[in-house]
């Protein structure tokens, strides 16, 4: 029987972008930073609105943080199982402390028990979603052909988000590549347009958590905002 040869992969293909050949990885010190920003973020929302026990979600998270710098410090370039496991356990941990503090914003706002101040509502406001942009950053960061370890690696060829270097290759380095700051500008962006900018969402999940980002975003910034106006009134 003739054995069949599989198709050259990115890896192999001449003249690849550097997208999509395999790289040295990205450095880790961008998504700690950012996590750490979340959980001060986090630390900032009032007690009645965190949840209980408030040392909970935080020391999960920065535990979580400490061991994947631990095993894989400097640049991301392993492709474990538990490396991703643990990671995305941090992020859903990130956005289920925030969409529980959102929700109790929301039932407060809607009863008359929250808001009695704009400054702190406000301020309370840009905490929930300034981690809610964070939050959604890693999705994308952590998904997209597989996430950093895999992007290294060069294993998938079709990306889950569209850049526009990678349209328009010519204004662009290259050796460039994503890394995690052009997550978070995507996250940004998509949470104040309220629909994708620059960055296309190609695949059905891209689009799904384009669209539950920008509905968080929309709902949280017009609640905070009427009520903070109402107050000024």
């Amino acid at each position: 029987m003739k054995a069949v040869t599989a198709a050259p992969g990115p890896r192999t293909a001449p003249g690849a972008p550097a997208w999509l050949r395999p790289n040295a990885g990205e450095h880790r010190w961008q998504m700690a930073l950012a996590v750490t920003v979340a959980i001060y973020l986090q630390a900032a929302v009032p007690n009645g609105l965190a949840f209980h026990p408030r040392w909970v979600m935080p020391a999960l998270e920065g535990a979580l943080l400490l061991f994947l710098a631990v095993v894989n410090p400097g640049r991301i370039t392993r492709p474990s199982a538990v490396l991703r496991v643990a990671s995305v356990i941090m992020v859903m941990a990130i956005n289920f402390a925030n969409f529980w503090s959102l929700g109790l914003l929301i039932h407060g706002l809607v009863t008359g028990t929250e808001g009695q101040n704009a400054q702190d509502l406000l301020l309370t406001g840009a905490a929930i979603w300034g981690t809610n942009v964070i939050a959604f950053s890693f999705w994308y960061w952590e998904f997209d052909r597989g996430g950093p370890g895999p992007r290294a690696h060069a294993e998938r060829r079709y990306p889950d988000l569209l850049f526009p270097q990678m349209t328009s290759p010519e204004h662009a380095p290259p050796d460039w590549q994503p890394e995690y700051l052009d997550y978070l500008y995507t996250s940004f962006t998509n949470a104040t347009a309220f629909s994708p900018t620059d960055t296309m969402p190609l695949t059905r999940w891209t689009k799904l958590l384009f669209l539950v980002q920008s509905g968080v975003s929309l709902i949280t910034g017009a609640l905070v905002i009427a009520r903070a106006v109402n107050i000024l009134r």
